[in-house]
């Protein structure tokens, strides 16, 4: 890369110094490391430009979206989240009237409320209900749209939908309907736009541009290269986060693009030639663990905590992993989960698929650190410290964001290291009494 060395190494999102510590005596590996953030697995903050060709691009996959009327100037609202017939009378939008893009094609688009029912119309003249659970072809619409955010919706058959005198909203409009305040357009505004990881830019770009997109940005974002000026500037380990998808490789399910491991099996050879340790991080499990971009959610709903098939189908990621990479001499640890929400993943699920993580990995290393990531949010990672997970090579990993707020703009790494060791040197002083687990802290 042709920056600068503070500059290079924020382009790694969260990239920090790492301490494999520990209040006793043994002796134990002192790591200094980044994260690979950005690579293997997409957060448009670190690289906008990868979603700049996406057509529509601002209605990508868990985009959230409100209609109003221009004839009646009221909302469209689904009462209650859903589950009954759809309404054109709100004055005020509020959650009801907020509506999350699932993405078809660039004009055609589901329409998810904020209870998880989509919105639902078979055929001319249907009267529109948020009443489906799931979506099918009857809940596609498509969307078009002007330069001035006014949208006309219409069915799969064609039929325009219009507010009718009873505020429904119904596919009979006749005709092909102008930009005029008819009661076939909508005013269509765009209340958040969060999400731009691997699912809306796959899903936005569709697959076959999607894989040349994603092959460039592997093959150039980083290289051997990079893993050189590692070298050279004392850092002895990367943690490279990878999505569940990888264990599918080289053809994941749709939209995921196929090629991570190839680039995985990179990273470990360059690691290998520059004598540089490397953690794998299990950053986007099924479902998504936090309903981040970067856990892969397709509209920022955390679906894995209550689905015991994609907990399952996690750990066979981490078999996988382990059984792939655990001979390898440039493996120090497998991550089972990054930041699993506090929330949302109760310990009651998040403990036994430690546990379960943890066995998997042994089967394979006896030697391997087994990393696994504290809750993000309300939580003290004092809880792991106590979930009497394992005692042999286990490190806690603790997230202290120093970034993402204004204060830390004009402050050097190594200031924010100083931020870390003053304000955290407490609780990390409590955390390392324990014998077990070690930690780090990014």
């Amino acid at each position: 890369m042709e920056l600068g060395f503070s500059k290079w190494v924020l382009a790694f999102a969260l990239s920090s110094w790492l301490l494999f510590s520990r209040a006793h005596s043994e002796a134990i590996l002192k790591v200094r490391g980044v994260n690979l953030g950005g690579w293997l697995v997409i957060e448009g903050w670190i690289k906008p430009s990868l979603f700049d060709a996406i057509p529509n691009g601002d209605m990508l996959d868990g985009t959230e979206v409100r209609f109003k009327s221009v004839s009646s100037h009221k909302y469209l609202s689904a009462e209650n989240g859903g589950g009954m017939g759809v309404t054109v009378d709100k004055d005020v939008a509020f959650s009801w009237e907020t509506f999350k893009l699932w993405r078809v094609s660039a004009s055609e688009f589901q329409l998810r409320t904020s209870q998880g029912y989509f919105l639902t119309c078979y055929g001319e003249g249907c009267s529109v209900s948020a009443t489906a659970n799931s979506p099918s072809e009857g809940e596609i619409f498509y969307i078009e749209r002007n330069n001035n955010n006014q949208v006309h919706i219409k069915l799969i058959t064609g039929d325009y939908m219009q507010v009718t005198v009873g505020n429904l909203m119904t596919a009979d409009y006749p005709g092909k309907p102008g930009w005029d305040d008819n009661a076939a357009t909508f005013e269509m505004m765009i209340v958040a736009n969060d999400l731009h990881g691997d699912y809306q830019l796959a899903n936005g770009y569709g697959h076959h541009q999607a894989k040349e997109v994603l092959k460039k940005h592997r093959n150039s974002f980083i290289t051997m290269d990079d893993f050189k000026f590692l070298y050279r500037h004392g850092i002895n380990t990367v943690r490279i986060p990878v999505g569940w998808w990888i264990a599918f490789d080289p053809d994941p399910p749709a939209p995921f693009i196929g090629g991570c491991l190839k680039a995985l099996d990179n990273a470990f050879s360059w690691a290998q030639a520059y004598n540089i340790k490397c953690i794998i991080d299990l950053h986007a499990a099924p479902g998504s663990q936090n309903g981040a971009e970067h856990s892969a959610s397709r509209d920022g709903t955390t679906g894995w905590p209550t689905s015991p098939e994609y907990v399952s189908k996690t750990l066979d990621v981490i078999d996988f992993l382990a059984s792939r990479y655990a001979t390898n001499p440039a493996l120090l640890g497998i991550e089972l989960l990054n930041e699993p929400s506090a929330s949302l993943v109760p310990m009651e699920v998040l403990v036994p698929y430690y546990k379960q993580g943890y066995d998997i990995v042994r089967k394979h290393s006896t030697t391997a650190y087994v990393i696994i990531c504290q809750r993000i949010g309300n939580a003290d990672p004092i809880e792991l410290y106590h979930a009497n997970i394992s005692s042999h090579n286990l490190v806690v990993d603790l997230h202290y964001y120093n970034l993402f707020d204004a204060y830390f703009v004009n402050m050097s790494t190594v200031d924010n290291i100083d931020f870390v060791h003053k304000s955290r040197g407490a609780q990390l002083q409590a955390l390392n009494s324990a014998k077990w687990p070690a930690c780090f802290c990014w």
